[in-house]
């Protein structure tokens, strides 16, 4: 299967096709490296530099490939940018995916499998939110997220395609960028080992709901491979596991300070320090994935131990090599 990956030289597109690789599909980058790394695609893998709001040359490049299949990983991301500036935000994550959309129906796609939202669509939820739940996003990304999965829907039911809408939870790992704020697991970790002190935003009582990124590529091929016969089905991503940010920092401190022991220092890793909370951020955010497990066998498998283990010797592997 021919398949764009849309943000394949970032963080989670490149998981993605290092899985379609594995799994023998033929994958092709569609990424700006705006955030995304040439270094993330290998080097048997196009890369097509650009940018998902250049209609003419994202055009230009389905005319090309003429994709079997498209995965639409590229977005704006940070939920505090949104609240900035919310037209940026939309044209990126509205217009931008309109792009993509209509180059993948007129060149005969067959399916579009999208990274939706599960973290900020449902609101402050205690409880894990099935599919069901009401959308309640309180954020610009958020509502970009859902109008997006509204658009795929329409698109399934006017056009000849099929579309998967996977709602992601708070996804970490290895490849993560630590630089800005989607990516707290990333750059706690960076700073950290860095000996820096990073500041949690507001007391830390947050809880979070946060899936490996291997689970989150092998979610993807799985939606691609599907053979279920709705036209469009919108599917949670997530582990229902809660995680307040003072845990979450506790695990990567220890493992930081692991790294540093095996690198031969003595000192110890800094503690956190609080901040002032931060605007558009949820109290409380866990989804069930119980609708994927039944459709497709999908479950995670790596712990927040294991997860939080790999993610930070990937960091601290980083940074020996830069130096």
């Amino acid at each position: 299967m021919r398949v764009i990956v849309t943000g394949g030289a970032g963080f989670i597109g490149s998981h993605i096709v290092d899985a379609l690789l594995s799994r023998g599909h033929q994958p092709f980058v569609v990424d700006d490296l705006s955030s995304g790394r040439r270094e993330n695609v290998p080097d048997s893998v196009p890369l097509f530099e650009v940018d998902i709001c250049d209609r003419d040359g994202l055009s230009s490049v389905f005319d090309e490939v003429k994709p079997d299949a498209v995965c639409h990983q590229a977005a704006q991301m940070s939920v505090s940018v949104s609240v900035r500036e919310p037209a940026q935000d939309a044209q990126v994550n509205v217009l931008g995916l309109l792009n993509v959309f209509d180059s993948a129906v007129r060149v005969g796609s067959q399916r579009i499998v999208i990274a939706a939202s599960g973290g900020v669509l449902y609101g402050d939820v205690s409880e894990p939110a099935e599919e069901t739940h009401t959308a309640a996003p309180i954020s610009p990304y958020g509502i970009s997220k859902w109008v997006g999965e509204k658009y795929l829907e329409f698109y399934t039911a006017a056009k000849d395609v099929k579309g998967i809408a996977l709602r992601y939870s708070n996804v970490y790992g290895p490849r993560q960028n630590p630089h800005g704020e989607a990516g707290v697991v990333a750059i706690f970790s960076q700073m950290m080992l860095a000996g820096n002190a990073p500041t949690i935003h507001g007391d830390g009582s947050n809880v979070r709901d946060y899936v490996y990124v291997g689970d989150v590529a092998h979610a993807n091929i799985l939606a691609l491979e599907s053979d279920i016969s709705d036209e469009f089905v919108a599917l949670n991503i997530g582990t229902a596991q809660p995680t307040d940010v003072n845990m979450l920092v506790s695990i990567i401190q220890q493992n930081c300070q692991s790294c540093w022991e095996q690198s031969g220092k003595t000192s110890q890793v800094p503690q956190a320090v609080h901040g002032p909370p931060r605007d558009g951020d949820l109290q409380s955010s866990l989804i069930s994935s119980r609708k994927i497990a039944e459709l497709m066998n999908w479950t995670p498998k790596t712990t927040i131990a294991d997860g939080l283990k790999q993610t930070v010797e990937w960091f601290s592997d980083q940074t020996n090599e830069s130096n």
